[in-house]
């Protein structure tokens, strides 16, 4: 039985969200060390070819099916361009216009939109506990913007590009969800991000000429090589899983951990400022988090409880 069909996250989920959120939120500062020595699209090209040819290379391995059924290249080529594609490089060159937590926070609006959207195109209910986590969460990144929320009049380009990346993750994410895909999640996040890698060529070889790019220092590498195995490859991998077994509002709401995580090894890594309202904020996310994964567990085992004594009652009357 499927954690969508328990109506709870399992250990399993819960291990996968709990990965995602370490990985892709390090990858925030992890991508602005990076940015330092390599431009946007450059870095996608490499990472998207790399975690690309990883991915696919241990579904091969494994035996697993490789080929979509041709009906499925065309959703299949539209997930990929938003889901990976448009929020990896809207976020990276959101990167380059404003600061990383912000930027974090900003792209992790997500959770608004994929709810809405899953409610609206996929029939998934708003229960409460599915909203007062939304509420929570987005109170707790409104407060880690705090007064940068006046920047996006006074300076607007940073703060509108990872609002793009949000709303492509989020859609991507809705569509991801809307079928059933052949391939299991190897392939499938395998070909997300081979799907992303020839308009990422393009526009690395027609903006950014990587060949005339220095080589990178010992230690971009060594954070690029972190970049490619744990956000590009693994969690991609993770994310496809999870979306195929838990509804679309409670795997987004269960990333609101990523920029937890992104402003807090901002702070510590990159030196950026620390400030009270990021940590309140952190409890308030912390909270929805706990909210969303721990109190429909809660409900179901109680649930069960009830279904097992009711045989006994009915047999003691």
């Amino acid at each position: 039985m499927t954690a969508r069909a328990r109506g709870h996250v399992g250990w399993k989920e819960l291990a996968l969200l709990a990965s995602i959120g370490l990985f892709w939120g390090l990858n925030w500062p992890a991508v602005r060390i990076i940015l330092t020595e390599i431009p946007p699209f450059t870095i996608r090209m490499l990472a998207f070819v790399g975690g690309a040819a990883v991915l696919l290379g241990l579904a091969r391995l494994r035996g697993e099916r490789l080929r979509p059924v041709a009906g499925e290249w065309a959703p299949l080529i539209l997930v990929a361009l938003l889901s990976v594609f448009g929020f990896n490089v809207l976020a990276a060159f959101g990167q380059l216009n404003t600061e990383t937590s912000r930027a974090a926070i900003i792209a992790f609006t997500m959770p608004v939109w994929a709810t809405l959207l899953s409610i609206a195109f996929l029939g998934d209910k708003l229960t409460w506990e599915r909203a007062g986590a939304l509420l929570l969460g987005m109170a707790g990144l409104a407060l880690l913007l705090g007064e940068d929320l006046l920047d996006v009049t006074r300076s607007p380009l940073g703060s509108l590009l990872t609002l793009g990346a949000a709303m492509s993750w989020a859609v991507g994410t809705v569509l991801l969800k809307r079928r059933s895909w052949s391939l299991p999640p190897l392939a499938l996040a395998g070909w997300m991000l081979a799907i992303s890698a020839p308009p990422a060529v393009l526009g690395a070889v027609l903006v950014e000429r990587p060949w005339d790019l220095p080589v990178p220092s010992t230690q971009v590498l060594l954070v690029f090589a972190y970049h490619v195995l744990f956000p590009m490859v693994w969690c991609h991998y993770a994310w496809v899983t999870l979306v195929a077994s838990l509804p679309a509002p409670v795997a987004a709401i269960g990333t609101l951990m990523i920029p937890v995580v992104g402003v807090v090894s901002a702070i510590l890594l990159l030196g950026e400022p620390p400030a009270v309202q990021k940590f309140v904020a952190l409890a308030l996310v912390v909270s929805a988090v706990a909210m969303v994964l721990i109190v429909p567990g809660l409900k179901a085992r109680k649930e069960r409880t009830i279904v097992a004594a009711a045989p006994s009652k009915t047999k003691s009357l």
